[in-house]
């Protein structure tokens, strides 16, 4: 597998790559998550996807989640 680091890829290799992450049904329309906005800065070459990923962890819990913690 080809690595999908900033420093192996090209913003074309970058853009495509996410696009292989939207399925037709992706499950997010209605959530206002847009992972166009979310990788935006791994399609620039800012922060790699792991780093936007840790982020995520933090910012978006399922209801799941929340009762869990109750």
């Amino acid at each position: 597998m080809k690595s999908t680091l900033i420093k192996d890829t090209t913003k074309e290799e970058r853009i495509e790559l996410i696009k292989a992450w939207i399925p037709d049904e992706d499950g997010i329309q209605d959530s206002g998550m847009e992972l166009w906005d979310m990788y935006d800065d791994y399609i620039n070459g800012k922060r790699e996807i792991a780093e936007i990923n840790a982020t995520l962890v933090h910012e978006f819990a399922t209801e799941g989640d929340i009762e869990g913690r109750r």
